[in-house]
């Protein structure tokens, strides 16, 4: 195994571990204060572009990672809306899902690949805002987010030595908005917002 596939079956292994403290902690806590469904909806419809175009460009490590993670972020949505979350929020989910359909359709593989490199901004923003207007964050996994930075870390490296421009700059985002995330979280877990410290607890 070379340094490129080493660094997509490393990816893979985070992408499959990512959305699991996430849901872990929903069906543990019960609760889903602080997690945005607009967030983990859309999620999974990228990731489910991010499968599509795995199989187009056969790049089998992007394909399965991104197959698993859309399974995993479906199953987070309807847990956090059977804790609490209201569908209303869904604002973005839909609309990605027709741009990302259309871009597809009409302009094929580069046209899902221009809309792909900017779904990790476009899916975390609803995350970030929520993490900022929310007091309570006890029901945002920390360890989801360290997770969803490392994969970024590592995709981007693998985009790097592809040259694969939309993974570059889709990982891009994904490390910068899960870095902002990661932030508020710590913010207002240590002004005694969130009920919970550490990563362990806070999985």
């Amino acid at each position: 195994m070379n340094f490129i596939s080493t660094l997509g079956f490393t990816g893979t292994i985070i992408d499959l571990l990512r959305a699991a403290p996430q849901l872990v902690r929903l069906l543990r806590e019960r609760k889903s204060f602080g997690v945005s469904v607009d967030t983990s909806g859309t999620s999974c419809v990228v990731s489910l572009g991010w499968t599509t175009y795995g199989i187009i460009t056969d790049q089998i490590f992007v394909a399965i990672a991104s197959g698993a993670i859309a399974s995993l972020f479906f199953i987070i949505t309807v847990a956090a809306l059977r804790l609490g979350r209201s569908a209303r929020e869904f604002r973005v989910t839909p609309l990605w899902l027709v741009v990302l359909f259309s871009a597809l359709i009409f302009f094929g593989k580069n046209g899902l690949g221009l809309m792909l490199s900017i779904s990790a901004l476009i899916s975390n923003v609803p995350q970030i805002r929520v993490a900022y207007k929310e007091e309570n964050l006890s029901g945002l996994s920390l360890g989801t987010w360290l997770l969803t930075l490392s994969g970024g870390l590592v995709w981007f490296v693998y985009g790097f030595l592809n040259n694969d421009l939309t993974i570059m700059v889709s990982t891009f985002f994904q490390s910068v908005t899960s870095t902002i995330i990661i932030g508020l979280k710590l913010f207002k877990q240590r002004t005694g917002n969130a009920s919970d410290t550490g990563l362990i607890p806070d999985q």
